[in-house]
């Protein structure tokens, strides 16, 4: 019953980044006054130069606060929205620009379908979700089936059987089934059983003794009664009800494996198919959940989390049936609160938005409308996104750039010398390997089997997510699609998918002020050049290095090149576990380790990029007086994460996400460059350069 797709991929995000690894957790509208890149529009060499300097602070030392230096004019300027809980200088300009575009696209399509059937569907959906009369008189009802199922689990057939049934709604309650390709025959498709059923987005919310944790369970438990409440359950029991579901996932928290720990792929691959779950498991009837599923031959799977699973059965078996309801029901709630009536919008809001990440406000009605729809109708919208904003031109110029980051990765192999030859041979075949894709799928997809209608927002999403959830389901037991996009054409991001060996750069990220084709080199190659490199060097990462060139899972180094690498892989760990977002609260630095790796890779590989492009195209007049066209690329690297966010934001991010806060990102890469140190003439002492610089790609 899920209406956003989004909270149900952020159940799955920790075994999908077993596969793709994105550059940025998410996005987020510009702010009231803030200095950004020129619009397309506005290209011209005084444009861009304004945009760059009115957000640096040029009084700053760059060889002790490289991101004052980089930031200092944009941090002064700019408000954090009230609608937002963070704001990205280069990701948000574009989001906002392309968040406009697409509500134009909607709109029209809303008012004038015309016969394209797809056209149809979106401006259906789009004006479903706008139509808040129809909505607030609908109110909680079409949950009513759901609780109907629910209200006769009793055993556990009938838990699995529901368990089933809400999955295919995308409510994911107690734990996770999705397709994947087989981490050692990645052309193919198997099951992946994984851990789940937390409502809080990690398993530390409920087992960490962090006074501020213990204080937002508190506040998570007094949400659940409020929705519980206006789901139609009277005060005292709704608190009651409350407690016991707390108390029974954070039971399934202490079974579930740290997030960190959720990064080692070689241990979240566990092929013992369907007859090893049921031995696991055996007192819960899997057929009756595969049947439930609609997929009742599913026979090939791995179990991401064996231990998980063998908890979940001791679980079933001490576990009262009413509290199975209560949990059940309360997920069914919170999966589908966006599409319900405004009390149970507001009253989610208030928790994870304004409690959990510090949002002052909600976003306006249109914004949530566009998010729906591109969330389930994604490559519509991206089909029209691309016709109306993708200039053609701009892939040959991005295909250039990425063979000129190809070719300074090729270049670097024999420099590292932690690297024997024979890994070094291997690495370049890898490389050699990656297949890239730039700006939108050649086969987009096919929407024909989704019925959409103006009547009712929650019908739609009801059958957007069966859609979705059939047309991924399918892939179970078939060949890998390679033309496949995890992502829509008009998301502002990029990734990695170490399985199959890719890069997939989407339109929406090749634009200003990540990437023009007018730029001047040095900023292309700090942005969008850093980008690429940092997408190519996951393919080299603490995980993405576990996948050989044709994307199977094995061991491809040679033993002491491996430690090696790991010792250089443990500077990188160390030396960002020390940066603190707050005193006391540091970044998780086996979390990161894969990103933060990717990151000074991109930067030395742009920087290796640069250079060569000036030495075919000849040095160039510097964009602004005072700063070298090398010092620029440095620059424009540290402005795509000018960043400004929410304590609460911050607290939950370093939890939760594999990225590190903007301000940390600015620096992190930078600081472990020498190219950087000579550039800016910074020395030993200076912030900018630590102790011990670290090197791994």
């Amino acid at each position: 019953m899920s209406v956003r797709p989004t909270r149900f991929v952020a159940a799955l995000a920790w075994l999908l980044t077993a596969a793709a690894q994105t550059l940025s957790a998410a996005s987020a509208p510009a702010a009231p006054g803030a200095p950004v890149a020129p619009s397309p529009a506005d290209l011209s060499r005084d444009a861009i130069r304004a945009a760059v300097v009115s957000s640096m602070d040029r009084a700053a030392d760059p060889c002790n606060d490289f991101y004052r230096y980089s930031c200092g004019g944009w941090l002064d300027s700019t408000q954090l929205p009230a609608d937002q809980a963070r704001w990205v200088r280069s990701f948000s300009t574009i989001t906002e620009r392309n968040r406009e575009t697409i509500q134009t696209l909607l709109e029209d399509a809303a008012k004038s379908p015309g016969d394209d059937a797809d056209r149809r569907k979106i401006g259906d959906f789009y004006a479903a979700c706008m139509d808040e009369a129809a909505i607030e008189a609908a109110a909680a009802t079409p949950l009513a089936p759901y609780f109907e199922a629910i209200a006769k689990v009793g055993d556990p057939a009938s838990l699995l059987r529901v368990t089933g049934q809400l999955h295919r709604a995308q409510v994911p309650a107690l734990f996770g089934f999705a397709p994947l390709p087989d981490f050692k025959r990645p052309d193919f498709t198997i099951g992946f059983a994984f851990q789940g059923g937390l409502g809080m987005p990690d398993r530390d919310y409920y087992v960490s003794e962090d006074p501020k944790k213990r204080e937002l369970l508190g506040k998570y438990e007094r949400h659940v009664a409020r929705m519980l409440e206006l789901a139609g359950e009277p005060a005292a029991g709704a608190a009651a009800a409350a407690a016991r579901i707390v108390a029974f996932e954070t039971e399934l928290a202490k079974i579930s494996r740290e997030r960190a720990a959720l990064r080692q792929r070689e241990k979240l691959y566990n092929k013992i198919d369907r007859a090893g779950l049921e031995q696991l498991a055996p007192s819960l009837p899997w057929a009756v959940y595969f049947e439930a599923i609609g997929y009742p031959a599913a026979t090939e799977m791995s179990v991401a989390v064996p231990e998980f699973f063998e908890g979940l059965e001791r679980l079933a078996g001490t576990t009262p049936w009413p509290t199975f309801r209560e949990y059940l029901r309360w997920h069914t709630v919170n999966a589908a609160a966006e599409v319900l009536s405004r009390a149970f919008v507001d009253a989610d809001f208030e928790f994870f938005g304004r409690t959990l990440a510090g949002q002052a406000e909600i976003q306006p009605r249109w914004k949530r409308c566009v998010a729906a729809t591109s969330g389930l109708l994604g490559e519509v919208i991206g089909k029209l996104y691309v016709e109306r904003e993708f200039a053609g031109n701009s892939k040959q110029v991005a295909l250039e750039m990425i063979r000129d980051i190809e070719h300074a990765f090729e270049a670097n192999l024999p420099n590292l010398v932690w690297m024997d030859d024979t890994t070094r041979a291997r690495a370049l075949e890898k490389a050699r390997k990656v297949a890239n894709k730039i700006g939108y799928p050649d086969v987009w997809r096919d929407y024909s089997s989704l019925a959409v209608g103006r009547a009712s927002h929650a019908a739609n999403t009801l059958a957007g997510v069966a859609f979705e959830y059939d047309r991924r389901m399918r892939k179970l037991g078939q060949p890998v699609d390679r033309a496949e996009w995890l992502m829509t054409p008009q998301q502002v991001n990029a990734y990695y998918n170490a399985l199959l060996n890719e890069i997939v750069f989407p339109a929406g990220i090749l634009q200003p002020p990540f990437f023009h084709k007018d730029h001047p080199a040095a900023l292309n190659y700090g942005a969008i050049g850093a980008v690429m490199g940092h997408e190519l060097t996951h393919g080299f990462d603490d995980q993405g290095r576990k996948n050989d060139g044709d994307g199977v899972l094995r061991e491809w180094w040679e033993p002491e090149v491996a430690a090696k690498f790991e010792a250089a892989a443990r500077c990188v760990d160390e030396q960002f576990s020390t940066f603190e977002v707050e005193p006391g609260v540091r970044i998780n630095g086996k979390l990161t380790l894969g990103e933060n790796i990717a990151d000074l890779g991109g930067m030395k590989q742009a920087h290796l990029a640069y250079l060569a492009w000036e030495k075919r195209h000849g040095k160039p007049e510097p964009l602004i007086e005072g700063l070298t066209d090398e010092q620029l690329l440095f620059v424009s690297w540290a402005q795509t994460w000018c960043s400004l966010s929410t304590p609460e934001y911050l607290r939950q991010q370093v939890t939760v996400d594999s990225h590190s806060p903007g301000m940390f990102r600015a620096v992190g890469a930078p600081m472990n460059s020498p190219e950087f140190h000579r550039a800016f003439a910074c020395k030993p002492g200076d912030k900018m350069v630590p102790a011990k610089v670290c090197t791994v790609w």
